[in-house]
């Protein structure tokens, strides 16, 4: 799948078939995140790759944006040093990423909490003090078939300007 179809067609997924992600495909979704730009080459993400199913059982209710969790094969915590003025960003975008690279390969995933909702799943992951959660994913076959670019968004010309707001990018 290319780049632009994958951005085009993804979607959350919060249904996953009982079936594993296989080794080398997790690497390459985590891997995707470990080569993506950051501001400065500053790099201050942390990812925690969770396949045990008893811990994905024991984080799922503490994750109040993402119950499902236990639900995947796997699941990636994604976490940034403090101390990072860049911190969301830069794993922001690592996180569309690995969402992007997983999708392109028929696996789905949404993207649980955000920045400071996830204290509670801290300890479970062995979390240090100098790092923020800003998010746990998901990630395993879907269980429906989607429709692939089929999404509800805002009329283009209502969102996109040119050289200044309200003028329409035609």
């Amino acid at each position: 799948m290319e780049a632009f179809d994958a951005v085009r067609t993804v979607l959350a997924v919060r249904e996953y078939q009982d079936k594993p992600v296989p080794q080398d495909l997790i690497r390459r979704i985590v891997d995707a995140a470990h080569l993506t730009a950051s501001s400065r080459n500053g790099q201050p993400w942390h990812f925690i790759v969770i396949e045990d199913k008893e811990k994905l059982r024991r984080i799922a209710p503490l994750a109040r944006t993402g119950p499902y969790l236990d639900q995947a094969p796997v699941a990636i915590a994604v976490a940034y040093e403090k101390d990072s003025v860049y911190g969301v960003s830069d794993t922001s975008r690592a996180i569309q990423s690995m969402i992007l690279t997983a999708w392109s390969e028929g696996v789905g995933s949404n993207w649980v909490g955000f920045d400071g909702t996830l204290n509670d799943i801290n300890a479970e992951i062995g979390l240090p003090d100098n790092l923020q959660l800003v998010g746990v994913l998901p990630f395993g076959y879907p269980v429906k078939k989607l429709g692939k670019g089929k999404k509800n968004r805002k009329p283009f010309g209502e969102v996109v300007h040119k050289e200044r707001y309200g003028t329409p990018y035609a």
